[in-house]
């Protein structure tokens, strides 16, 4: 199987083991109609710490997955600032470069992009049922990417198909 080589792979293709685990705190005042729940919740907070969070009590378990990660365009959001991908990787000339903002004009946007999509697939693919799928939207500019990297993760054997609208 062809597997994708992009800067910064070697650091951070274990990285989420490092990541320690976190407790989830409940915050009662937040509910609304838990009786109607059904067992759903919302995780807020730093998205590669709130998986980790869910790994003891749902590993394995999740039926199906919806992610909608950033898409690497160099857009701001409207914060003034461009993106920055700071997860806290143990290569301190990986965090360096990792820590910079990620403008269009970066040549290792891509790159970048990949060292914070990675940890967190692989976390999604440790919470994934046998039986489960995994939904991810994403546009022209990392599809590609984004496709290498999944069957790297979870396997060639479990593409199903790509949805376009």
């Amino acid at each position: 199987m062809p597997t994708l080589q992009f800067k910064g792979k070697n650091a951070i293709w274990n990285h989420h083991l490092s990541v320690p685990y976190h407790t989830l705190e409940s915050e009662t005042s937040l509910d609304f109609q838990p009786e109607k729940g059904s067992g759903n919740f919302i995780v807020e907070g730093d998205n590669l710490l709130a998986l980790k969070a869910l790994l003891p009590q749902y590993a394995g378990k999740i039926k199906c997955i919806y992610i909608d990660p950033p898409y690497n365009t160099g857009n701001d959001n409207g914060s003034g600032k461009g993106w920055v991908y700071n997860d806290n990787v143990n290569s301190p000339l990986i965090q360096e470069w990792l820590g910079k903002e990620v403008g269009r004009d970066d040549l290792t946007r891509h790159d970048k992009w990949l060292c914070m999509m990675v940890p967190r697939l692989k976390l999604l693919r440790e919470l994934l049922s046998d039986d489960g799928v995994i939904f991810v939207s994403i546009d022209d500019e990392e599809q590609h990417n984004l496709r290498l990297i999944i069957d790297e993760i979870f396997g060639l054997d479990n593409f199903i198909s790509n949805i376009i609208w």
